[in-house]
């Protein structure tokens, strides 16, 4: 009994809760998981901090090399220039071949404004990078800290963006301003042509009234083309005037931002002097190198616009020189249709007035013969519009996949004068630097925009040929099988049929030969045009004209 008690009450000890040791381990965790927190905290943070360091030094670093030097060619001017190109081959491929010549024009004008933009963006990247330099040099002999020289180039690279953002606000303003404007007035010059048009109509009715119906139909049919042609000439005349306006708020903000990058660098030079960070003595050296500088600037910038001018009269000389051949091309083609048709006349008239057929079966004859001859025409501009609509395509996918592939190299060539800028020590030589870049630029755009547009008219030419050839083969094929059995059927000699078909085929050889050669002859005009466009554009007549320019205004300014 006494082991069985002693049991119970062993047992009754082991069940008793001690809260006390319960109380005392709870703490002991509970600081030891504190204490491993704080340590996985602090090591957690100072992993981050160590990694946010490094990750901001590397922005730090790549934010200050992009605004040391940038590139200047934005995708909005990449873009621009793909729409410019694909408008060229809209313009080749134009329904209206009397409007080509107008259209390109048009075309030539909205190229040179956005010439003019990018050389000026060219411009204002050179300044800052020339800004940029200076303070460089300046803080490398030792006249300037490093540290103001850095907080310097802070404060100008936010006051230049600013700038920039100003700039293109109120380039936003003008152009809405100015689109509303020329609206307006496209409204009530369109309005008043259109009563002026009613006007004459209404005249031009009350006296039709005492000719015969025929004349009246000639004259309200020209009376009509002759409003259209109106129409179209103050369309246009609209148009260059928007496109005038357009440029001339360009131009003034451009000379705009110019004088205040001037005043930007100026006000931070008279700060630098204020605080004294800056010497008298060495802020006057840094205006004097900077004044020099922009004469190297404005020179280098005439060789641009000069070598921009000269290339732009080269492809427009030669884009004119493509419009044309296709013009040519179009009255080869009409003239081998038409003297096709013609023969199926010829034919069926001769045949008329050597007595084999009277006057009632000729009439039935000819009108099957219009009628093969307009579906055959009919089938050829169906053809025509489909097959011209792929290759449109196919020249605009061409054009555009070739053209980005010649910006991204040379945005790549841009990022290596980044390269050429920090280790550049003279001004002058990263100038140089910027005439061979730029230039060379230029002279490989307009090389392959030359190729491409070779290749869309040789691929256009040779289309409408192709298909021309073969509705003139099909017409063909019709006077000397359908129309013929037709004439052998209702009693015509063979002999003298044959005899008018071998007529008809070397006379058609010998129209062949005359349209080909007159498109050579034209072509050849053309060549020469284009010759003595290049001859009286030279590039070195363009710069000195441009270096004269410069010279008479200083002159007048002096």
């Amino acid at each position: 009994m006494s082991i069985g008690l002693l049991s119970r009450e062993a047992a009754n000890l082991l069940v008793l809760p001690n809260h006390g040791l319960h109380v005392a381990g709870f703490f002991v965790a509970f600081i030891v998981s504190l204490v491993l927190a704080w340590v996985t905290l602090f090591i957690m943070g100072r992993y981050q901090c160590w990694k946010g360091s490094v990750l901001t030094g590397h922005q730090v670093q790549h934010h200050e090399s992009k605004l040391e030097h940038s590139q200047f060619t934005s995708a909005d001017g990449v873009n621009e220039d793909l729409a410019l190109n694909d408008h060229m081959v809209d313009i080749l491929f134009s329904e209206d071949p009397g409007g080509m010549l107008q259209a390109l024009e048009e075309l030539e004008i909205a190229t040179l404004n956005q010439a003019d933009a990018e050389l000026e963006a060219c411009r204002t990247q050179i300044s800052k990078d020339v800004i940029a330099l200076l303070l460089r040099n300046l803080a490398s002999s030792g006249r300037l800290s490093t540290q103001v020289e850095r907080r310097m180039g802070a404060v100008f690279k936010k006051q230049f963006l600013s700038l920039e953002r100003e700039i293109r606000e109120e380039l936003d303003r003008k152009m809405v301003a100015l689109t509303a404007e020329c609206d307006l007035e496209t409204r009530k010059k369109t309005e008043n042509q259109y009563q002026r048009e009613v006007a004459a109509t209404e005249e031009a009715e009350e006296l039709l009234k005492r000719v015969s119906e025929r004349s009246a139909a000639e004259c309200s049919a020209s009376l009509r083309a002759l409003h259209g042609l109106e129409l179209g000439h103050l369309r246009r005349s609209l148009a260059l005037q928007k496109e005038e306006d357009f440029a001339r708020a360009r131009r003034q903000l451009a000379v705009f931002q110019r004088s205040e990058l001037h005043n930007i660098f100026f006000a931070q030079i008279k700060s630098a002097i204020f605080k004294g960070e800056l010497k008298p003595e060495a802020a006057k050296m840094l205006l004097q190198d900077y004044c020099n500088i922009q004469e190297d600037v404005e020179e280098l910038m005439d060789y641009f616009q000069a070598s921009k001018r000269y290339h732009l009269s080269k492809r427009f000389g030669h884009r004119e020189y493509l419009v044309q051949n296709i013009q040519s091309s179009e009255t080869r083609v009409q003239g081998l249709l038409s003297a096709a048709a013609a023969q199926l006349t010829l034919l069926i008239q001769k045949h008329e007035r050597a007595g084999y057929l009277d006057e009632g079966q000729m009439e039935v004859l000819l009108e099957r013969a219009q009628t093969e001859v307009f579906s055959v025409k009919q089938k050829l501009d169906s053809d025509l519009k489909q097959e011209k609509k792929k290759l449109r395509q196919k020249l605009i996918t061409r054009r555009r996949r070739e053209m980005l592939q010649k910006h991204k190299e040379q945005r790549k060539e841009q990022l290596s004068l980044g390269d050429a800028f920090r280790a550049a020590e003279d001004v002058s030589q990263y100038l140089g630097q910027w005439r061979s870049l730029v230039a060379g630029h230029i002279a490989a755009l307009e090389e392959l925009q030359e190729c491409l547009d070779q290749a869309a008219l040789d691929g256009l030419r040779a289309l409408t040929l192709s298909l021309s050839q073969r509705a003139a083969e099909e017409l063909w094929r019709l006077q000397n099988s359908a129309v013929a059995q037709e004439l052998l059927r209702r009693g015509a000699p063979w002999l003298f049929l044959q005899q008018v078909l071998e007529e008809h085929s070397k006379e058609t050889a010998a129209r062949a030969e005359q349209l080909e050669a007159e498109e050579r002859d034209r072509d050849q005009e053309g060549v020469q045009s284009v010759r003595q466009r290049l001859k009286e554009d030279d590039l070195e007549a363009a710069t000195e004209e441009q270096a004269e320019l410069r010279r008479w205004q200083r002159c007048i300014f002096a």
